[in-house]
């Protein structure tokens, strides 16, 4: 597997264009899963020419391999945040992540709220509630036991899993990820302001329906929550509805903001 090139008109920060979009009205911030890159979302590049969709670059993987690992969740959250900072204020902007991407974009949105950015909206995919998160030791598992649970739950590209140098070099980010979501542990403070979405697919043993609820006691705001059918690969199974999910929330946070590319100079 190679690293893909990335221009630089498709950085901001730590984030990745997936496909630019001058004229948006909004935009979307895509947070992968542990084990997962921003290429994991490559194939949502085909939103509309009025939403934009960007994926977070965690540090360790691709053009960022170089780059130390975060200490905590937390820390990964505020950097990502802090490096979007510039732009954030041009465009409603809805944050979504799937399994460990579900915190770190629940502790973006705490930060951005914080810092007095607050977001349209918080959809989390597949993960339990913050106070709920279940600890785990695949962290701490042997190479060889990570590797075997890296290919149960397809977290990461097949390409590296069976090219034994490159599991030699992406293990260490890898079992990093692991750790990360494995000890996370959400800090006192104050409940979201933002409206929470979540989605989980009804045969997933890694989320039950009360875990799944638990996400209320997350914000002062309304939070919904939806069931697919599937288990722990439903988004790979029902990635268009969800596109499309996360493009009506972006237009809708659109409709009374100003746009930008057509405020007079």
């Amino acid at each position: 597997m190679s690293v893909d090139p990335v221009s630089q008109d498709r950085r901001v920060g730590a984030f990745r264009r997936l496909a630019p979009r001058p004229y948006a009205r909004a935009r979307v911030l895509l947070f992968p899963h542990g084990g997962g890159s921003a290429s994991y979302y490559r194939s949502w590049a085909s939103a509309p020419w009025d939403v934009e969709f960007l994926a977070v670059q965690y540090p360790g993987w691709e053009d960022r391999y170089s780059e130390s690992m975060p200490s905590d969740l937390q820390e990964l959250a505020a950097a990502a945040s802090a490096d979007l900072s510039a732009e954030w204020r041009s465009l409603p902007t809805v944050l979504f992540g799937h399994s460990m991407g579900a915190v770190t974009a629940y502790e973006a949105a705490r930060w951005l709220e914080a810092t007095g950015q607050r977001p349209a909206a918080l959809i989390v995919s597949r993960h339990p509630a913050p106070e709920l998160t279940r600890a785990g030791k695949v962290h701490l598992g042997s190479d060889g036991e990570l590797v075997e649970e890296l290919r149960r739950t397809e977290a990461t590209h097949v390409d590296i899993l069976d090219d034994a140098s490159l599991v030699q070099a992406f293990l260490p980010v890898i079992r990093n990820d692991y750790r990360l979501d494995e000890t996370y542990r959400s800090l006192p403070g104050p409940r979201l302001r933002t409206p929470v979405t979540v989605l989980y697919g009804d045969r997933d043993p890694e989320i039950l329906p009360w875990e799944a609820e638990g996400w209320r006691e997350a914000t002062d705001d309304s939070c919904d929550v939806r069931t697919f059918e599937g288990g722990h690969f439903y988004l790979d199974e029902h990635r268009d509805p969800v596109v499309e999910f996360l493009t009506a929330h972006a237009r809708r946070a659109s409709e009374e903001a100003p746009v930008p590319w057509l405020s007079s100079p």
